[in-house]
Parts: C-alpha cells; structure tokens; sequence
C-alpha cells in the first residue's frame, strides 16, 4: 500500500512524468507555495546504489515498453530517445546543452517550410540563460554560433578526450570552426556535487553526479518544498468534469488503481506518452482523445538524423576516454543557398563504449557487419575515431502517434510510431555524412562504417496560436481545456539542429511562471 500525504486531496498540480520539464515544473510551482504531486511511470534511483559503469544493465534507464513502429525508415524505441524513472531522459543523456537559434524559430518565415513557433528566440533567452545558471553549465569562453557566445557559467571542461582533439585538428585542417561544446557536466564543484573525473558512462548513469540530471538537481529541491513524487506510477487516464475541465488523473502502482485530483493537470510524459495518454483519454465529451479538436494529437512527430560515421586511425583513439561529446561544430546549423537542402546540423565528437560500437557497425550502410570482419572491427576498436550528426528533420502530419488494439500490461492500447524521413532529410544526411567523412580524412583516418540512427523526439502535441492547427499556446495551455497543460519536447513545431534539453527546460521555467502568474488569480498559491 502507498503512502500518499495528499491521497484524498485535492492538489493544485498534478505532474505527469519527472523529466526534464517535469522535474523543473515540480521544482518551481512546489518553491511558489503550490501544493504538487508528480507522477512516474519508472522507479526512483539511487545513483550511487542504482547506476553502474554497464551498457547492458543500464539500458533500463529508457523506456523499454513494446511500442509498435511503422514506416519507411522505423524507429529505433528505448534507451536511445526516451527515459524511464524520475529524472526521465535526463539520467541518461550526454549532457550536450546547445541553445535553439532565432532561425530555429522561423523556418517557414526564413525557408518556406514547416510552420514557425508562435515565440522567438527573445521569448526563451531569459529562461535559457536562467536555466544555465541553475545548473551550472560548463562551457567554452567565445561560442562562435548562435545568438548566445558565451561566457557560461563555469568554465569549459579539461582536459578534452582523444576523439574531441581528433574532431577539432580534422575541422582546423578543412577550415571547420569547432568548439568545446557546452555540458551540463561540472568543470568545478557546486551545490555539493563534484565535478568530473571523465568515468565516461554518462548514458548509463552518472554515480558521482557531476552530470546535471533533474533527479539530482530539481526533484530533491521539489521535495524539499513539500512536493509529493510518485515513482512506479503509471498514469492511464485523464479525469475530466463535466464542466469541460480536467479534474486529475488516475494511475496504476501495484496493479491497484488509484485517482489524483487536481486543479490543474500537466502532462510531460515525452513524444510518445503524451499523445498516447491524450488519446487514451477520449470520452463522450471528447471522443477523439483530449485536447485534439484540431486532430493534432499525435501529429508531426520529428527526430534528429543522428547518423554516426566511424573511421580507423593508425593510432589509438580510445572511444571510451571521457565525456562522450566534448567537442562539436555549427558552420552547418543555416541554409546554405549552395546547398540541395535548406536547415542545417549539428556534428559532435562522440565517444562509444565498446557495447555501443558493436551494435552501431552491426547495422552499418551498405548491409550489416558480421563475422570475420566483424570480429576484426572489434579487436581494432581502439582504433577508431567517430562523429555524430544532430540534423533538423522536418515535421510531416505523416510522422504521427497512434493507437493499435493490442494492450499493455495496464490494458491500456499500445503506440503505434510511424515515421518516415522526406527528400529533405535525406539530402541533408548526405551532405553532412560528407563532411564528417572530410574531417575524419583530415585527421587522417579513413572512414569504414556510417550507421544510420535518430535521436531526441519531438512534435506531436505542438503549440501555436490557432486552435485549428495546433494543440497548445505558447505556454503549454491547451487550446481545449483551460486547466490541462502540456509541458515537453512534444510541444515543439520543428525540431532544430541542436540538442534540445536546454529548450525542453526553458519552455519549462516559461510555463512555471505562465502558471504561477495565473495561480494569484485564482488564489492557487499558498503563502511561503
């Protein structure tokens, strides 16, 4: 049996997800006097106990539930793009915390495609520099791109790894601006935690937690305020009242049902949760699931191309050395009139841990690799030096979330993720596979194997400022229903060529306040 303190309440917030906007979510309605409860599907870690230096056992970090895939080019579901547990994807990631640019914003004003937000890059720049504050990221003095070039709020990491050197003496050779990339990493102690001694395995865990994650920063500051979390909490359904308003949420936890009430529901449950929840919702007053008059639910779903070339070097690299991204480069980010395409990418050095490899030449461009040569590979593995592209995708309403009949353990019908890359994608994976084959040749390693691979999701709940065309405002305010917000990647209208937890986090604090400011009004918020 739980132990709920707000088990017959009403609360003013009720979270769905403790990721990357949850936790931040949490942290600052609970610190504003609102009484929270936040709600996960996945168990509450212990670093130190919890997280080892693993690939295989670690990858029960991601979401590892069946979810059905469809399409031309089929996603890859789990550790790669989705967190399980408090702290969500957040445990997990690299630690890469990249700003969108202002054209990152405008990409049907600036290239006639997809749609453009309804916020700018000013809208975001107070809560992205806020948010690197909070966490103290680490980054270089003078970042040569974007609207934000530096300083950050602790200095760059040091000494960088083999393969961000290699990177950074490729790209001086063909005239390709890099930079140490800005971490969520420490480069110096703060608020108890100690900075890193580069172990490495940051997708499995950070045990000493010099890595940001918001299990370690904002869920025990949340905490501390009087928010109530809830792990092992899989939330079915959306309660609605019959004066058009949600009213709470009902989850699982032990193969018991229980129900949250709340004045206001938030749901950052990421790219595929949240319009499946949405859509598992529907009742008579909203057949077609919750918040989807505009039949946007699910809808435009995008990834970043995450395409990873490897190249052999005569001398040893040690992919395992370090953070795994310490280095990148964003002369590509824009449209190049020169160009078959228009947007950019990202490229990063990126280590690999030898469990990676494998898996990644396995499935190698040009038929998997196996046998004889496989084994060879793997004996070289020191030897090989990688890059990794962040590309923008472009929305389609074809790249959706839907519901098939088959059910889960919760009886609730499963995801079906269907997606497909269009013409522009592809030639800009080209190009850009190109360049990362010319900088590992500058450094003088030939390129062997180029894995094809996407990461971080987003769309499929996006916001805007028709209720026609979007599910969402610009604060994660549904259109429909005034008390039910959305509050994650899922609100994206296009997916930008950069690492999005700094946006995801952003959007966050600029919801929290949204929140806050329309709480007074209705005298939500307690005396603190």
């Amino acid at each position: 049996m739980m132990n709920r303190k707000h088990a017959n309440e009403e609360v003013d917030v009720v979270i769905v997800g403790a990721g990357a906007a949850g936790g931040v979510l949490a942290k600052e309605l609970s610190e504003a006097g609102m009484s929270v409860v936040i709600l996960d599907a996945g168990p509450f870690r212990d670093p130190q106990k919890d997280f080892a230096s693993d690939e295989l056992s670690m990858r029960n970090l991601g979401w590892q539930d069946t979810r059905i895939v469809d399409g031309s080019d089929p996603l890859t579901m789990g550790h790669n793009n989705s967190g399980r547990g408090i702290g969500g994807g957040t445990v997990h990631f690299t630690g890469v915390f990249l700003r969108f640019h202002d054209a990152d914003f405008k990409a049907r004003t600036m290239d006639g495609v997809a749609d453009d937000w309804p916020i700018s890059y000013e809208d975001l720049e107070p809560y992205y520099a806020r948010n690197e504050k909070e966490i103290a990221v680490s980054g270089p003095k003078y970042f040569p791109w974007g609207n934000y070039n530096g300083p950050y709020p602790y200095p760059e990491r040091e000494p960088l790894s083999p393969n961000a050197y290699m990177f950074m003496n490729g790209c001086e050779k063909l005239g390709i601006c890099s930079s140490v990339a800005p971490l969520a990493i420490l480069s110096a102690p703060f608020e108890g935690r100690p900075p890193c001694i580069n172990r490495g395995f940051c997708n499995q865990g950070c045990m000493p937690d010099a890595k940001f994650s918001t299990l370690i920063a904002h869920i025990p500051k949340a905490i501390k305020a009087g928010a109530e979390v809830l792990a092992d909490c899989m939330v079915t359904e959306v309660l609605m009242g019959k004066d058009g308003k949600a009213k709470g949420v009902t989850f699982i936890h032990d193969g018991k049902t229980y129900e949250q009430k709340a004045k206001i529901v938030i749901v950052s449950a990421y790219v595929v949760e949240t319009p499946r929840l949405l859509l598992n919702s529907s009742n008579a007053q909203f057949p077609n699931g919750l918040a989807n008059s505009s039949g946007w639910v699910g809808k435009s779903i995008m990834v970043h191309s995450s395409q990873d070339v490897y190249a052999k070097f005569e001398d040893e690299i040690r992919l395992y050395k370090g953070t795994p991204v310490l280095a990148a480069t964003q002369d590509f980010y824009r449209t190049d009139p020169k160009n078959n395409f228009v947007r950019g990418y990202t490229l990063l050095s990126h280590g690999a841990r030898p469990l990676e490899f494998a898996g990644g030449i396995s499935k190698a461009t040009g038929g998997p690799v196996w046998g004889e040569r496989f084994r060879e590979a793997l004996l070289d593995y020191n030897y090989y030096g990688r890059i990794t592209l962040v590309g923008e995708v472009l929305p389609s309403e074809t790249n959706r979330v839907t519901l098939v009949d088959e059910k889960d353990e919760y009886g609730l019908p499963r995801a079906k993720v269907t997606f497909s890359y269009g013409d522009n994608d592809r030639k800009l994976i080209d190009h850009a596979v190109g360049k990362m084959s010319a900088i590992l040749g500058a450094a003088g390693g030939k390129a062997e194997f180029i894995i094809p691979d996407t990461a971080h999701m987003m769309g499929g709940c996006r916001m805007g400022n028709d209720p026609n065309s979007s599910v969402v405002n610009s604060y994660g305010q549904t259109h429909d229903i005034p008390n039910l917000f959305i509050c994650d990647a899922s609100i994206f209208v296009t997916s930008g060529a950069g690492n999005p937890t700094n946006t995801v986090m952003s959007l966050a604090l600029r919801t929290a306040d949204y929140i806050k400011e329309k709480a007074k009004k209705l005298e939500l918020t307690r005396s603190v």
